[in-house]
């Protein structure tokens, strides 16, 4: 397995990364979409993120081969006021390669950009009660609270989101 940084002009990882893409949501988390979401709307998103990436929105891949085990995205604040922290977004791992430490390596891949950009604070928010709180604890991040029927599964039930930081040395 290798990690790799990708770029607006990488959209050729469009439908491995659809694949992942599909197989999270298939497996209970949301990202933002339903169960009933499309390829196009899926196409839309990625379109969506390659449009995006560059200094302050950053994509990282786990991959074996051509098949993309894993993401994660890096949302790096630009208000004036802001530009020590930065947001992680969208930590996806194919339930085929859970618990091989893919999403490990993306967040220790992730935190050493942050560090290596200067950034001194990541936030991020998750589902409550979900695996990724025991994850996102074990790698030291510090849990603030929750928000009650933030965001819908993908089937429709209204889940609280627990929102986390972590101060980086």
């Amino acid at each position: 397995m290798d990690l790799i940084e990708l770029r607006g002009e990488d959209r050729d990882r469009m439908p491995a990364l659809g694949e992942l893409f599909f197989d999270v949501i298939d497996g209970g988390g949301s990202l933002g979409f339903l169960e009933d979401v499309d390829e196009p709307q899926m196409r839309e998103y990625w379109e969506g993120v390659f449009d995006g990436l560059g200094p302050r929105q950053r994509l990282w891949i786990a991959r074996e081969g051509e098949a993309v085990l894993g993401t994660v995205q890096l949302a790096i604040c630009g208000k004036p006021n802001g530009r020590h922290r930065a947001e992680v977004q969208k930590l996806m791992v194919h339930r085929d390669a859970r618990r091989r430490g893919v999403a490990a390596q993306l967040m220790n891949t992730l935190e050493q950009a942050a560090r290596d950009a200067g950034l001194t604070l990541l936030v991020l928010d998750t589902e409550a009660q979900s695996d990724a709180e025991t994850f996102y604890q074990s790698l030291g991040y510090q849990r603030t609270g929750e928000i009650p029927c933030f965001a819908a599964s993908p089937q429709g039930e209204l889940r609280a989101t627990a929102l986390y930081w972590k101060r980086l040395d």
